[in-house]
């Protein structure tokens, strides 16, 4: 599976000089800065820094921009543990249980727990990419439409298991996201409730409206708070309690290796990506847990299942870039654009002819998942004092940083507004009950399902059941989908009856 004398060359490359190392902290930094600041995008930050990389060699630059995508695959959990603020949409899971730990003064436990869970997701996704990447592009190819819309309904039946008190509200929230959704033209051209706005031909603007709706929303319930955390005695931040929570990892390892595995499969499928990735670990996680009713209250396992994902899905998402030449999201996007500047096109060829580079970018990777354990730590101490800042001062000026995002990320004043707009939805959401999650899960996953839909139909000749039989990887991902929503609850209830029985 490795060719030993490419992996030797490769070493050769990355530690015979300093050079291929220079830019990984910089981008670290810059990828942790950008991902822990809403609307900011890790793909936004990459494309800014990627005119640095004409003057840089082809390792150089591919060193720069991927810790760039490490620093900010772990920036994203930083805000949404301490402010309920998902830096990105593939840290939305992580809010559900790291913010409930950072509100009962446990918010170095939560930041030491997702540190951990991205160093050691990352780290799996990209051993699997080493020893795999041949077999991972074959299995890329074979994805179609369908084994897309299987794992996209996998994601959305997580909205079923937000709301614990009462799931009809639940499912009521995941609804009302999937219907807004639908707003814009649709896949096949049909304009849908646009209401004469041409600033909704394209639909509700995603990061701006999951802004407004978790970020802004929280903040607005928070503002007769004095601090995010109230307990005085609990706002330091401890090394030693960071630590401790990134030890507890080892506590759960089937949820760590789960959600690894989870975010490095889900990774590799074009158009999917993290932010699914993220939300169907963290449905596992709850599903298979033996503690269903601790998710949302502040469940480290909740955190170590989102982060690993979200992490592991990096090393996923190379694999359609390298064996390929396929970019799976708009991070990798940026990645194919310094490809072409250095004259370099990635797939089959690209893996024959240059394996030691391949082999070079993977470990590189690799270490940079170390440094990021070094450089997070170190972060964590400036970015925790958070909890210190006085709710007062706090509010206005993450709100204002909010609106300035969504503007970052429409160009328009539709981005302020959607922010706005659905701050004060979810704030009656919040006052009324219902998940606010649920919506954002909906709201994001829906365009996805309907696109994906409307190909597989294309596709089948309007019998999705008849060619569902004749894709064996679909076939099987629902299979296990079934067993797993369907089986799981079933086997629970039976050793209930069995131990109430004993």
């Amino acid at each position: 599976m490795i060719d030993h004398f490419a992996l030797s060359q490769a070493f050769d490359l990355l530690f015979s000089s300093f050079s291929p190392w220079l830019w990984v902290i910089p981008g670290l930094l810059i990828g942790l800065i950008f991902g822990s600041i809403p609307g900011l995008q890790i793909s936004m930050a990459m494309a800014i820094f990627l005119p640095v990389t004409f003057g840089m060699d082809f390792l150089q630059a591919m060193l720069f921009l991927t810790s760039i995508f490490t620093g900010g695959a772990y920036g994203g959990g930083v805000t949404a543990i301490l402010m309920n603020i998902p830096g990105s949409s593939s840290s939305i899971a992580t809010a559900f249980d790291g913010y409930p730990m950072a509100r009962q003064g446990k918010h170095n436990e939560a930041l030491g727990l997702g540190l951990a869970a991205s160093v050691v997701g990352a780290f799996v996704g990209y051993i699997l990419l080493l020893f795999l990447i041949d077999p991972l592009a074959a299995f890329v190819l074979k994805i179609g439409p369908m084994e897309m819309v299987v794992v996209v309904l996998w994601g959305l039946t997580l909205i079923a298991t937000l709301n614990t008190t009462s799931m009809p509200k639940g499912l009521l929230a995941g609804m009302f996201g999937l219907m807004l959704s639908q707003i814009g033209m649709s896949t096949t051209g049909v304009m849908r409730t646009t209401v004469g706005n041409p600033y909704l031909l394209d639909g509700i603007p995603v990061v701006p409206a999951m802004i407004g709706i978790f970020a802004a929303s929280e903040l607005l319930r928070l503002r007769g708070s004095n601090f995010l955390v109230e307990d005085k005695a609990q706002r330091d931040i401890s090394m030693r309690r960071i630590l401790l929570g990134g030890a507890q990892i080892f506590r759960h390892p089937g949820v760590l290796i789960r959600g690894s595995l989870i975010g490095a499969l889900i990774g590799a499928i074009p158009g999917v990506g993290s932010s699914v990735a993220n939300l169907v670990s963290y449905g596992e996680a709850r599903r298979s847990s033996r503690h269903p009713e601790q998710f949302g209250k502040g469940a480290p396992e909740g955190v170590i299942a989102a982060e690993s994902a979200n992490s592991s899905s990096e090393g996923g998402s190379m694999t359609a870039l390298l064996a390929l030449g396929i970019p799976g999201g708009a991070a990798t996007a940026v990645l194919l654009a310094a490809f072409s500047f250095h004259n370099i096109v990635g797939g089959p060829s690209f893996i024959r002819n240059q394996t030691d580079v391949v082999y070079s970018i993977i470990i590189g990777n690799l270490g940079q998942v170390v440094l990021l354990a070094i450089v997070g730590l170190l972060m964590l101490r400036v970015l925790g004092l958070v909890v210190r800042v006085p709710l007062p001062y706090l509010v206005p000026s993450v709100l204002a940083l909010c609106a300035w995002g969504g503007y970052g990320i429409t160009g328009t004043i539709a981005g302020p507004l959607t922010v706005a707009v659905f701050a004060g939805l979810g704030w009656l959401m919040r006052r009324n009950g219902y998940p606010v999650a649920a919506t954002v899960i909906g709201l994001l996953l829906g365009r996805m399902m309907e696109g994906e839909v409307v190909r597989t139909l294309q596709i089948s000749g309007r019998h999705p059941m008849a060619y569902l039989l004749e894709r064996p990887i679909a076939l099987v991902l629902f299979v296990i989908m079934v067993l797993v929503l369907v089986g799981v609850p079933v086997l629970k209830a039976w050793r209930r009856r069995r131990a109430a029985a004993a």
